[in-house]
C-alpha cells in the first residue's frame, strides 16, 4: 500500500505540472500588441487567417530544470508552482496526518487547481476524510492595487494577466478528471477581502497563500492565520518573486511577534510550522 501511494503521487506530481513534456519545444497563441503588428503588416495575409480560423504563433522553449524549480508558466500544465513546491506541500501535509493536526487546507490564489489537487490526493491516498480542501479564488484574475491604502502595490500589474483568470468550472473540471472532486472539495469564489473574513470554517492544518500581491497575502495571513492549529503550516509562493508578498508576511510577523524560522522550499516559495 505504501509503495503504491508514493508511486501515485510521485506520478501526479509530475503529471500536474507536466514533466514529461518540459523539454518539448511547444508553441503558443500570440495576442496584443503582437498579433496586430502581424496583421498590420498584409491585409491579405490576416484575411486569410481570418477566414480559416487560423492563428500565430510563438514557439516557446522550456526545460525540466524551470519545470522542476517552478520558473516557467506552463502552457498546458494544471500547476505552475514547480516539482519542488508540490513535494513541500507533501511534507507538510504528511506531517500534519502524522501528527493528528486539525483543521482543513486551504490556497488562496488556486489558478488551475493544480495545488488543492494534489492536496486533496494526498488526503485521500491516505484515507483522510474528515478534512475540506478550500479553493479561493477570484475566478477572475488579480484585483487592482488599491495604492492608496497598500503602497507597495502601487505598480502592480498582475490584474492585467489574461494568463491568471481560470474560471470556477475549468478548476472544477480539472479536479473531475482526477477523479478527486467530491463534497470534501469547496470553492470560496470571490475577493479576498471579501470572503476571508467570514470563511466557513474554524480551524485550519494547511495555509497556502499565492496571492502575488501585498494586499492579497495580507488578507490571507490577517483573517486565516489565527484559525491554523499549532502544529499546522503556513506556506507563501510568491516570496522570493513578489518583493510586497515578502514585504506583507514580514510585516504581519513582525506585527504579531511570529518567530518560527522562514524555510526556503526552492527560489520563490518559503514555508514555516505554526509552534505557538
Amino acid at each position: 500500500m505504501e509503495d503504491n501511494r508514493k508511486l501515485y503521487l510521485e506520478l501526479l506530481k509530475n503529471t500536474l505540472i507536466d514533466l514529461h513534456r518540459s523539454n518539448l519545444t511547444e508553441y503558443r497563441p500570440v495576442k496584443g500588441k503582437k498579433i496586430n503588428n502581424f496583421f498590420n503588416i498584409s491585409f491579405k495575409i490576416a484575411k486569410l487567417f481570418r477566414k480559416d480560423q487560423l492563428t500565430v504563433c510563438e514557439k516557446v522553449n522550456f526545460n525540466s530544470e524551470d519545470r522542476i524549480n517552478g520558473n516557467d508558466w506552463p502552457l498546458y500544465a494544471d500547476s505552475m508552482i514547480g516539482y519542488k513546491r508540490l513535494s513541500n506541500i507533501q511534507d507538510c501535509l504528511e506531517q500534519v496526518i502524522a501528527n493528528k493536526i486539525d483543521g482543513d487546507l486551504i490556497e488562496t490564489g488556486v489558478w488551475r487547481g493544480g495545488a488543492v489537487i494534489f492536496m486533496k490526493a494526498i488526503l485521500k491516498s491516505y484515507d483522510v476524510n474528515d478534512k475540506i480542501v478550500w479553493c479561493a479564488d477570484s475566478f477572475e484574475g488579480l484585483p487592482k492595487p488599491n495604492a492608496e491604502k497598500y503602497k507597495a502595490d502601487e505598480n502592480d500589474k498582475f490584474y492585467s494577466f489574461e494568463e491568471l483568470s481560470v474560471s470556477e468550472n475549468i478548476v472544477k473540471q480539472n479536479f473531475i478528471k482526477y477523479n478527486l472532486l467530491d463534497d470534501k472539495v469547496k470553492f470560496l469564489k470571490g475577493w479576498f477581502k471579501d470572503t476571508l473574513p467570514n470563511a466557513p470554517f474554524e480551524k485550519l492544518c494547511l495555509l497556502r497563500l499565492d496571492g502575488d500581491m501585498y494586499e492579497s497575502t495580507m488578507d490571507g495571513l490577517k483573517y486565516l492565520y489565527p484559525k491554523l492549529s499549532i502544529g499546522g503550516f503556513v506556506i507563501v509562493d510568491d516570496w522570493g518573486s513578489v518583493p510586497s508578498c515578502q514585504l506583507a508576511v514580514n510585516d504581519y510577523r513582525k506585527k504579531h511577534n511570529i518567530t518560527e524560522e522562514i524555510i526556503k522550499i526552492d527560489n520563490d516559495g518559503v514555508y514555516w510550522k505554526k509552534t505557538k
